[in-house]
């Protein structure tokens, strides 16, 4: 018998995206998986766009779940968690891609490893989900050292088993970079992330990356070290220099 993966999407005016993310899904070459989509209380027509998707296709193995209130993407993940009912976890934005294999190898992988936290490579797509060329590669493994300095691991990437790693555990901090902070604190737990060399994401980064969001990013950072790892200056900023190269280097 196959084991079931969640996938937890959360949704935030993402109308203009969303149907193309939810195909690559119903696309994927392993088919024991549930789909929670945690719609995050959208000013556009996201919503609508989903329950027509939903009266569409009529498959059952995907779950809108709206939020009262707008709350952030670390909290809509974390409801999705909370109403996951697969033993692995997996994590895709709302404007991101797979591959149809994507699911089926990083599983394969994961389960070969025997390791609690897998995450792949991945690359950069334009606003119309065409692939730039630009890939990026991963190294075999990550320890929380390791990762303090290397922030490769990308969300759209990543798949827990929830019977090696306990699911509390996988609750994001409500903090910016949330995902950067989960992994930290996964690492730190005393976990090793096993890297899967294979492109098997789009990273569309269509609003994402445009240059009056840059030093925000790097504040981002800087508040993880010192914030959510408590570490002194000298060492944030040690590791934050490695950081910044290693973050330069991806999208050059």
């Amino acid at each position: 018998m196959r084991e079931q993966i969640s996938i937890i999407v959360p949704v935030y005016n993402a109308e203009k995206f969303i149907r193309e993310t939810l195909d690559c899904v119903l696309a994927q070459t392993y088919p024991c998986w549930e789909l929670l989509l945690v719609e995050d209380c959208s000013g556009d027509q996201t919503r609508a766009v989903i329950e027509a998707y939903l009266a569409e296709k009529g498959d059952e193995r995907i779950r809108l779940i709206c939020q009262s209130a707008n709350q952030g993407a670390a909290k809509a993940r974390n409801r999705g968690l909370k109403e996951a009912k697969g033993r692995y976890i997996a994590y895709l934005d709302a404007d991101d891609l797979w591959p149809p294999e994507k699911l089926e190898r990083e599983l394969r992988f994961l389960q070969e490893k025997e390791a609690a936290f897998a995450f792949t490579g991945y690359e950069f797509a334009d606003e119309g989900g065409t692939g730039t060329g630009k890939v990026v590669r991963v190294p075999g493994t990550l320890t929380y050292r390791q990762a303090l300095s290397n922030t490769t691991i990308f969300t759209t990437t990543v798949m827990f088993d929830t019977e090696r790693i306990p699911k509390e555990l996988l609750e994001m901090p409500t903090i910016k970079s949330e995902d950067t902070a989960l992994w930290w604190k996964v690492l730190r737990n005393g976990y090793v992330a096993y890297g899967l060399d294979e492109n098997l994401a789009l990273y569309r980064r269509a609003g994402r990356s445009l240059s009056s969001n840059k030093l925000e990013a790097l504040r981002r950072i800087w508040n993880l070290y010192r914030k959510a790892e408590k570490m002194s200056v000298a060492s944030s900023a040690w590791h934050f220099c490695f950081w910044a190269v290693r973050a330069v280097r991806r999208r050059v």
